[in-house]
């Protein structure tokens, strides 16, 4: 299985109130990351929960966010990094111009 994004890919996290089990944290959900890389293809969880079928599996993507993007009044520097772990089904394109 292919994926959609590589390593560098500006990406949005969709900002969806999903009930139940997700794995996305609500503190990034809308916000901007940027890949850091593939980790590979899994079931995903968020079906898996709930005893439904583990294919197809999905991409799962190390992602990175800047701290003062997640934090209003952030304290810390500017440099500062929060990496997340986000499948594929919760990201979109991003354009770098919107950072």
């Amino acid at each position: 299985m292919g994926t959609k994004f590589g390593p560098g890919d500006p990406v949005l996290v969709g900002a969806d109130e999903k009930p139940g089990h997700v794995r996305t944290p609500g503190y990034v959900r809308g916000k901007m990351g940027r890949i850091e890389e593939v980790l590979g293809v899994f079931e995903d969880p968020e079906i898996l929960a709930y005893g439904g079928p583990s294919a197809p599996k999905k991409p799962l993507y190390k992602v990175s966010f800047r701290q003062t993007d997640l934090w209003e009044g952030y304290a810390g520097s500017t440099g500062d990094a929060l990496y997340v772990d986000i499948y594929e089904h919760w990201l979109e394109p991003a354009r770098e111009e919107a950072r």
